[in-house]
C-alpha cells in the first residue's frame, strides 16, 4: 500500500495507508480499518514515536513503520515462521556484535526451535488431548500417530511461538517445570493430576542425580 497521510491527533500520531487490495485489509491485526468506497488502514503511535516512513512512501507487508522491536507473533501471522527465525537471529547477533563478540547462528537456532516446540489443540477429535491445551510437539505427534494406526481421526493444532519462560512451564516434565518458576503451583497441579515424570530431559535427570540422557547416558544398564 501507500501512506496517504500522517497526522497528529490527541497526542498521538496516526499513519493512514491506502491498501492495494482486499487481501491487505484482511491481514490487518494491530491497525484499524476505515471501510467505505476507498478503505483506509490506520496505525496509531505515541507522539514520541520515531517514525521511519513519510507521506507518499510505498510500503510492503511486514515493513517497519517506526523504530523499535517488532512483535514476533505479528511477524509470524503476517510473514511466516522463516521470517521470525531470521529476525530473532539478526537481533541477537546485533547484541553480540556490539560487544565485539561472535556467536554461531546454530546456537541461537537451538533456542528458537524450543520457542516453536509447542502446539495449541484446536480440535481434539479422537485423541486423548484436550481442546485449548498447549502441549509439546512430540506429544502431539505421538498421539496423532497412535490414533492414525487404529484408523481414527487425529487432532488439529496450531503452532505457537512462546518465550522460553512459557516453554519451560509447559514441559511434560513436572520436575523440570518446578525447578524454573511457579514451583508451588507446578507441584500442586502435578500431585492433583497424578503426573508421572518419565525423566526424558536433561534438567530433571540432573535434579535427581542421574546420568543425563546424552552420549553414554543413553545406554540402558545391562542386566546381570
Amino acid at each position: 500500500g501507500q501512506i496517504s497521510d500522517i497526522v497528529e491527533e490527541n497526542n498521538k500520531l496516526i499513519v493512514r495507508i491506502i491498501p492495494n487490495n482486499e487481501d491487505e485489509i484482511k491481514r490487518v491485526s494491530n491497525g484499524r480499518v476505515k471501510k467505505g468506497k476507498n478503505p483506509i488502514i490506520e496505525y496509531v503511535f505515541l507522539k514520541s514515536t520515531n517514525l521511519i516512513v513519510e507521506k507518499g512512501d510505498l510500503i510492503t507487508r511486514g515493513q517497519k513503520l517506526s523504530d523499535g522491536s517488532l512483535d514476533l507473533n505479528e511477524i509470524y501471522q503476517t510473514m511466516g515462521k522463516e521470517k521470525v527465525i531470521r529476525y530473532i537471529v539478526s537481533e541477537i547477533q546485533k547484541i553480540y556484535s556490539a560487544q565485539g563478540e561472535g556467536i554461531n547462528d546454530k546456537y541461537i537456532e537451538l533456542i528458537i526451535r524450543q520457542m516453536f516446540s509447542r502446539i495449541r489443540i484446536k480440535q481434539a477429535n479422537d485423541t486423548n488431548l484436550l481442546e485449548g491445551d498447549v502441549v509439546e510437539r512430540r506429544k502431539f505427534n505421538e498421539e496423532n500417530e497412535r490414533v492414525k494406526t487404529i484408523g481414527k481421526k487425529p487432532a488439529v493444532g496450531e503452532e505457537l511461538i512462546l518465550g522460553m519462560s512459557r516453554v519451560s512451564l509447559t514441559t511434560d516434565s513436572w520436575l523440570s517445570a518446578a525447578s524454573f518458576q511457579e514451583t508451588t503451583k507446578v507441584l500442586v497441579n502435578a500431585s492433583l493430576e497424578g503426573k508421572k515424570d518419565k525423566l526424558l530431559g536433561l534438567k530433571e535427570n540432573v535434579i535427581i542425580g542421574r546420568l543425563i540422557p546424552a552420549g553414554t547416558g543413553l545406554k540402558k544398564p545391562e542386566e546381570d
